[in-house]
């Protein structure tokens, strides 16, 4: 008879605590994977294309909801787009546990090639509500994106997941410079076919997913070992069949909130989930509000831009840094890493939103006392903040999901990588929701203390994990 969920801990409490060459059971070694070179150039190349996608969209995207919904519709545009990300997170982990990576991750970009399909139609005909439809269905690709770094660490042993991830990841920095830039061609090329300005852009999203779902669908293998087809051919082979008992056994499947309650009683497992959701809520409430505080104290466009693009180049560049850090020292240290550089991050934040000149400050000032050095010193550490805020979120987020892809049930895995990510940018939305009340009541400085806040479960996850895992190891070991 099959062991439930609840009585294999040691698949996540003891194969993630640092480099280990050893595969979990049943998950082959990279030189025993099939394809797994061509895998990984795949999910490289088609994660490039989806985050050209994504970014080319996002640059404009508040403004089409704007001109034509009005102003209250702008915000809109990203809360959809989140929210469809979460949404979609669980289905298709779903999809992968029954028919493989391959089907899910191309049945994500092809909803958002139709989610970009229908947001040039909307921008064509000036319709809001076939936009939000389009919309959602562009949301889709964010799911998509981060479920493929999942798919990576299927065709590697364990010492070498966190890296292969984060390559994978690190390939979303290439999509998030380059699509931005693709606004004005966008609107040039859009107004040769009759589309507007701002709908042009988002032609080269529905040729970027076109072209991620295909190479997908056409060149990626799902290795033999991976969860998908583990959970896939051992469903199948459990029908007909009998128990020890004599009872006919059913195929076994993990819904979302059960693979959560399991992971609730594995103490690596719920600081993965709990990490990943928190990391991202800090980074998403800080980062949202950056823009806002900034030209509340005077800086200019340009200077807001540089700092955002700061920020998300520490959000993926370093990421094979922070990969190969998790592979050879251990998750739960890059993740407390992780955790300190984010808590730097909102402390300098909170310094530099209190050295921000009040309004009239300079009109009021008196000779030689100029406000010109705080001025300066508020810029250099809010850019400084967002890049810490990046670095932090990348070393947590890629840290947890080296230890969800550690998990070696395989019907308990794929649900719970969904469900993840599904909380993660539930989390975040709902921290982006909040981000704006708390920016009114009590400025940056209310913010980035609330970034504080939230980061405290996140540590007291990792402080358990650590008390878990001492008992298990040699004395002399100190618990990576």
């Amino acid at each position: 008879m099959e062991k439930p969920p609840s009585e294999v801990p040691a698949t996540v409490e003891g194969a993630v605590n640092g480099s280990q060459d050893a595969a979990e059971p049943g998950v082959p070694a990279p030189a025993d994977v099939p394809h797994a070179r061509r895998n990984l150039v795949v999910l490289v190349f088609s994660n490039l294309l989806a985050g050209v996608g994504v970014a080319s969209g996002a640059a404009v995207g508040a403004l089409l909801a704007e001109s034509l919904g009005g102003t209250s519709m702008a915000g809109l545009a990203q809360a959809v787009g989140v929210l469809a990300a979460a949404v979609a997170s669980i289905p298709l982990a779903t999809l992968a546990q029954v028919r493989g990576r391959r089907w899910a991750l191309s049945l994500g970009y092809a909803l958002s090639t139709i989610g970009a399909l229908l947001i040039v139609t909307a921008a064509v005909v000036g319709q809001l509500v076939v936009l939000l439809v389009g919309l959602t269905l562009y949301g889709v690709a964010n799911a998509t994106n981060l479920q493929s770094r999942y798919a990576a660490a299927d065709n590697v042993g364990s010492g070498a997941r966190a890296r292969t991830m984060s390559v994978v990841l690190w390939s979303t920095t290439v999509g998030s410079v380059v699509g931005p830039n693709l606004a004005a061609p966008g609107a040039v090329v859009g107004s040769g076919l009759g589309v507007p300005a701002l709908g042009g852009p988002y032609l080269f999203s529905i040729v970027a997913y076109l072209l991620a779902g295909l190479v997908l669908a056409v060149l990626y293998r799902d290795p033999a070992g991976s969860a998908a087809v583990s959970a896939a051919s051992s469903a199948v082979g459990r029908v007909g069949t009998q128990d020890d008992g004599g009872a006919r056994a059913e195929p076994r499947r993990t819904g979302a909130l059960a693979a959560l309650r399991w992971a609730w009683a594995h103490p690596r497992a719920r600081f993965a989930v709990v990490t990943t959701a928190v990391a991202h809520g800090v980074m998403i409430m800080v980062m949202v509000m950056t823009p806002v505080h900034m030209q509340h104290g005077g800086m200019s466009l340009q200077l807001v831009g540089i700092v955002i693009s700061l920020h998300v180049l520490g959000m993926f560049a370093f990421s094979p840094v922070f990969g190969w850090l998790a592979d050879r020292f251990g998750p739960l240290r890059v993740a407390v890493g992780g955790m300190v550089l984010q808590g730097a991050a909102v402390v300098l934040g909170f310094t530099a939103a209190a050295l921000v000149p009040e309004p009239g400050a300079h009109a009021g000032a008196h000779a030689g006392h100029s406000t010109a050095a705080p001025v300066l010193d508020t810029e250099v550490l809010t850019a400084v903040a967002l890049v810490l805020l990046g670095l932090g979120w990348s070393a947590c987020v890629i840290a947890s999901s080296a230890v969800l892809a550690s998990v070696a049930e395989p019907h308990v895995k794929l649900p719970l990588q969904g469900a993840t990510d599904a909380l993660m940018n539930y989390f975040g939305a709902g921290s982006a929701a909040l981000a704006g009340p708390l920016l009114a009541w009590g400025g940056f400085q209310a913010v980035n203390t609330a970034g504080a806040i939230l980061l405290v479960p996140a540590v007291v996850t990792v402080i358990l994990a650590v008390r878990a895992a001492r008992p298990a190891r040699p004395a002399g070991d100190l618990v990576r």
